[in-house]
């Protein structure tokens, strides 16, 4: 195989029933869920991602080689436990196929643990790889309802693989969802503490009942954020941000929410919510906002001047492409 092609000298395309399978190239965007009412529903697309070149390995190799790059490198390159392979491997054997094993050349920009969708990708990154190397046919909307059926809820995945702000539900087993909000040029400012936090113990927290009175306030700010992405309508974040159903009770785990929330509608601010289960904070600005001026409002309102504060986009989908045909040197 030649250097230029990406991946190691051991990696080359693999064959069933003596036809060679191309190489597959995974996009794979960085999600917030919620938005502050939309629990469980919206999930916005980001410009951060994970990207992924995947072939097959050489007959006799190893199940799985990893070589990662980018933002938590050590993690994304074990291969014990993986999600990304385990998905892939459990689906193909459900299936009926064979599991090739897989090299993957992985470069990460989606933090991990923070509420960044960093399962939904990869759970739709194993989806995407069996749908591939499986030769299953399935489209990406069929993809899109398995990763939603592992993950348990469909914001995070289905934002994953649509893009920009995507509103979903699940009805009769299967997912319908409908995206929003293109052409809009705000500005996203992730504010990430030093610990992470689990997506279950961040469940664990939330209460089994909610009152009418908050149920309807999430409804009717719910209905305000599709409008606002829908319409560009930045000065209704401040209210349409705002949440009674899961974030009062995630603030003594995510002790970064209540000093950012006061933010909202200040000058360039729009609006403020946890980012997915926290405890990562997302704060919307606006397209001509001075970004410099308003991180350094953040790091004071925080009292650390060393927090991480990660700026990026709105994005869009999952995209896949193939890889050039490897073949091995003699």
């Amino acid at each position: 195989m030649s250097e230029s092609a990406g991946m190691d000298s051991g990696l080359i395309a693999g064959e069933i029933a003596g036809k060679p399978i191309a190489g597959v190239r995974l996009r794979l965007p960085a999600t917030s869920a919620n938005l502050g009412p939309g629990f469980d529903a919206v999930g916005l697309a980001m410009g951060l991602a994970l990207t992924i070149d995947a072939t097959v390995h050489t007959p006799g190799g190893q199940e799985l080689t990893i070589v990662a790059t980018g933002r938590d490198a050590g993690r994304c390159s074990r291969t014990k436990n993986n999600m990304i392979f385990e998905t892939y491997r459990d689906l193909l054997q459900r299936a009926g196929r064979t599991v090739l094993p897989l090299g993957l050349r992985i470069h990460n920009e989606i933090p991990l643990g923070m509420g960044c969708g960093s399962s939904a990708a990869a759970l739709l990154a194993g989806v995407l790889l069996a749908n591939h190397f499986g030769e299953l046919g399935w489209s990406l909307h069929t993809c899109m309802e398995e990763a939603c059926r592992r993950e348990g809820h469909p914001d995070n995945v289905a934002a994953c693989a649509l893009g920009f702000l995507t509103a979903s539900a699940v009805s009769d087993g299967s997912v319908v969802a409908a995206t929003c909000g293109e052409e809009l040029k705000w500005k996203l400012l992730l504010a990430l503490p030093s610990a992470s936090l689990a997506t279950e113990k961040a469940r664990a927290l939330l209460p089994v009942n909610y009152s009418r009175a908050d149920a309807v306030a999430n409804v009717q700010r719910t209905a305000l954020l599709i409008s606002a992405f829908a319409l560009g309508r930045g000065d209704l974040l401040r209210v349409a941000m705002q949440d009674r159903l899961h974030q009062p009770y995630r603030m003594e785990v995510c002790p970064l929410l209540p000093l950012l929330l006061p933010m909202a509608g200040e000058p360039g601010v729009l609006g403020v919510a946890l980012s997915g289960a926290g405890p990562g904070v997302l704060l919307v600005v606006e397209a001509k906002a001075a970004v410099d001026e308003i991180v350094m409002r953040i790091r004071s309102v925080a009292g650390d001047p060393a927090l991480e504060i990660v700026e990026t986009r709105i994005g869009s989908g999952a995209l896949q492409s193939p890889l050039p045909l490897q073949v091995s040197r003699l």
